[in-house]
């Protein structure tokens, strides 16, 4: 410990460790003494942090004790699920079936198709005659959630797809998404209702969501699965269309 830096004022250690990296601070800082232990696990250093870097939260939300978690869960916010437009082809999904002549991937807006919402997303997967599905497993410690925060913050897990049909047929399309153990016990669960768009639907792009919150302890994994297919039964890819998919954890 420097000479001096235990006799500076509380707030001017606040200003000084907001400056360093907040996993530092935790794994670090933490174990220097009394003093910087209580100024780490207290609110006053983590909302200047936010502070600093512009994470603000909801009016209601002011009250919540845990500012830590709040700007860990900020800077972490990412879409855990992986090749969600079909950049890479399948590549991470898993437990796919291919009913009919098989998932496929093609460009937006595709035929009898609309532009995406986002300039980002240019690919879509679609589905055949036959039931397509297919799912993706997300280990939430290996994505930095730990067992801790999943059991005791509960932050909200909030689950986002989206769909389409192409304007000349109609389709099914359908959402699961299940909460699960490290035993892969299902601790909560959503699914869709079997969504009908009707053959002279316009082709735009439709999002659905869920947000799991107080869905109580031993969260470790997130399985999202996904699918649909044509119901006139036409060789090809008229089935439903489906990209942008997004399971992101959430202050």
């Amino acid at each position: 410990l420097s000479p001096g830096m235990e006799s500076l004022p509380e707030a001017v250690l606040i200003r000084i460790l907001a400056s360093i990296p907040a996993v530092d601070l935790v794994l670090v800082c933490r174990l220097v003494c009394c003093q910087w232990k209580n100024l780490v696990d207290g609110a006053a250093l983590w909302i200047l942090k936010c502070q600093q870097e512009g994470l603000t939260r909801a009016e209601s939300e002011e009250d919540t004790e845990n500012w830590q978690n709040f700007y860990f869960l900020s800077k972490k916010k990412k879409n855990l699920i992986k090749n969600p437009c079909g950049e890479e082809d399948l590549e991470h999904w898993g437990e796919v079936e291919n009913g009919g002549d098989g998932w496929k991937i093609e460009e937006l807006p595709g035929d009898f198709g609309k532009e995406f919402p986002s300039e980002e997303v240019r690919k879509y997967f679609v589905t055949s005659y036959e039931w397509c599905r297919k799912a993706q497993v997300i280990d939430l410690r290996a994505e930095g959630y730990w067992e801790e925060l999943m059991d005791t913050t509960q932050p909200k897990i909030v689950v986002r797809d989206w769909y389409a049909g192409r304007s000349d047929a109609s389709c099914l399309y359908e959402l699961w998404v299940k909460l699960l153990s490290e035993n892969e016990d299902v601790l909560a669960e959503y699914k869709s209702e079997t969504v009908t768009i009707p053959q002279d639907n316009d082709g735009s792009w439709t999002e659905i969501s869920h947000t799991f919150s107080n869905y109580g302890p031993r969260v470790r994994f997130v399985r999202f699965e996904h699918g649909g297919q044509d119901t006139l039964f036409w060789k090809g890819w008229y089935g439903v269309r489906v990209t942008s998919s997004s399971v992101t954890v959430e202050p």
